[in-house]
């Protein structure tokens, strides 16, 4: 009989070692969740690496980084609150950088335009839902953008301030606020709300989502590759037409 046991072992050597698949936990802006979740999913596709992914407002998420919440990769909705990361020696050197850019609207529970003047006298004594104006992203920008408009002190009294900008695009989709300030990628992920407005890109500090790996990753390498992954041409194909403007990788 032949033997195979000899065959078996001399051909061990030959095989590809594959490496381990990781997971890889994701800190993120509740306003990349329809673009991350795809990319997410293609990129697990794509390595076997495996990913976990909480989403909430920059600010939350920030804060909880800083007390020692176990992540990999902090992707924010502001500049500032990745300042703060970074002053707290959260971040790993050499991996932070600018990943993208959004639009500020205004979005309405009906269709048809709404000039961000005539808020005051269409609300009546309805609503408008925002994200946390001092400490979310989504609702700095538009508090700057309506005190940019001569509009704040009038509609300060009737915001609706939520813990992040997805549950501020909620409110509107619902029907329970008749208007909300949120980005234009939360608008293209909800049918049910309708863009009334854009505001002006002056009229509040630019949007950018800046991403880093942290220092404390419990998976670094495997983080690095996501973080490679997320400046290829897939990934920015799925952030465009989700709506954001991809930053060119330094």
């Amino acid at each position: 009989m032949r033997p195979f046991a000899p065959i078996l072992l001399a051909a061990l050597p030959l095989l590809p070692l594959s490496a381990a698949a990781e997971e890889v936990t994701i800190f993120a802006a509740a306003s990349m969740k329809t673009a991350l979740d795809q990319i997410a999913t293609d990129w697990q596709a794509e390595t076997g690496h495996t990913t976990v992914i909480s989403y909430a407002g920059s600010s939350a998420l920030a804060k909880q980084i800083i007390a020692g919440a176990p992540a990999d990769l902090f992707i924010s909705a502001s500049t500032d609150w990745m300042d703060t990361a970074e002053a707290e020696g959260a971040l790993a050197e050499g991996t932070r950088r600018d990943l993208l850019g959004n639009t500020l609207v205004l979005v309405a529970s009906a269709p048809g335009e709404v000039a961000p003047a005539d808020l005051p006298a269409r609300l009546g004594t309805e609503h408008l839902a925002m994200a946390l104006v001092d400490a979310v992203p989504a609702g700095q920008y538009g508090k700057a953008a309506l005190t940019h408009l001569g509009l704040w002190d009038a509609l300060a009294p009737q915001v609706a301030e939520v813990d992040n900008v997805r549950a501020a695009l909620a409110l509107v989709a619902t029907g329970e606020a008749p208007f909300g300030i949120v980005y234009a990628t939360d608008a293209a992920a909800e049918p049910r709300v309708h863009i009334a407005a854009t505001f002006p890109a002056e009229s509040h500090p630019p949007i950018t989502y800046p991403v880093a790996i942290l220092k404390d990753a419990p998976a670094p390498e495997a983080a690095q590759a996501l973080l490679d992954y997320l400046g290829t041409p897939a990934a920015a194909a799925v952030f465009e037409a989700q709506g954001f403007t991809v930053k060119a990788a330094e």
